[in-house]
């Protein structure tokens, strides 16, 4: 049997960089998806059902994806009549979503911005309800999306959420402020800023290829002695990982309170 996917706001950046990745990876074909949008379709082919009722969505689909805020939640809450249910939201829980929705098949998602790269990190936590075979299909969602762990408890999920789901956000914060540094220093600002986010796109790419743990890469410029340990033996003394729990905590935190249960 082909499996129909329907995205609750499928016309946001999230809802389209899934629908996107799943027809460019041939997981579903355009007329076995259907989105619904609030305000205005999405740029997807003809053949993808495009509609604003929620309940005509539902209707036409057998996996739906949330894909809205948070705030928004409540008044996309449809029943589902049993039919797996796949949350990218923050802070709801697998409990609110089987009881509003009317299915045990619940599983969420926290994929990030990267997505619409193809380069997201995203964790995965199923319910009870949910069966092998559904937890295998959102996997397969997710992984054409890019990276996919299941992780062993919904509170993991919730911290993951103040950490991989920020995207781009906590390397920007450290990239501006190198970036603020070498132009007070005298550096032009395009300068600095290419000088600076090339340094963050090389690193990454080394990071990505690298079989050695982070720990092994930072005692590695440690054993040098020379220019970066000394930078880095200058942040760590200045609070940098002090800064980076508490920020991390401070994300957890909020996402406990973004369910509105």
């Amino acid at each position: 049997m082909t499996l129909r996917l329907g995205i609750v706001g499928g016309s946001g950046w999230l809802g389209q960089a899934i629908a996107r990745a799943v027809l460019a990876k041939g997981l579903f074909k355009p007329e076995d998806l259907a989105i619904s949008y609030r305000s205005s379709p999405a740029d997807l082919p003809a053949s993808v059902f495009q509609t604003r009722d929620n309940s005509a969505l539902v209707d036409r689909s057998d996996v739906v994806v949330l894909s809205v805020r948070p705030e928004d939640w409540p008044g996309a809450a449809v029943p589902l009549a049993g039919k797996l249910v796949i949350s990218v939201m923050a802070g709801v829980s697998l409990a609110a979503l089987a009881q509003r929705h009317a299915t045990a098949r619940v599983i969420r998602a926290l994929p990030n911005a990267a997505a619409e790269l193809g380069a997201s990190y995203t964790p995965l936590f199923a319910g009870d309800g949910a069966a092998a075979a559904d937890l295998e299909l959102a996997r397969q969602i997710f992984a054409c999306c890019g990276t996919v762990d299941l992780v062993s408890s919904e509170a993991q999920l919730d911290y993951l959420s103040g950490l991989t789901g920020t995207g781009p956000a906590y390397p920007a914060l450290f990239a501006l402020a190198m970036e603020q540094d070498a132009v007070q220093r005298g550096l032009d600002p395009a300068v600095a800023r290419r000088a600076v986010r090339g340094l963050f796109i090389g690193a990454g790419r080394m990071l990505e290829a690298s079989a050695a743990s982070n720990a092994e890469i930072v005692e590695q410029f440690m054993a040098y002695r020379g220019v970066t340990a000394a930078g880095l033996q200058a942040m760590q003394a200045h609070g940098v990982e002090a800064a980076i729990r508490a920020g991390l905590a401070a994300a957890s935190a909020r996402t406990a309170t973004m369910g509105g249960e």
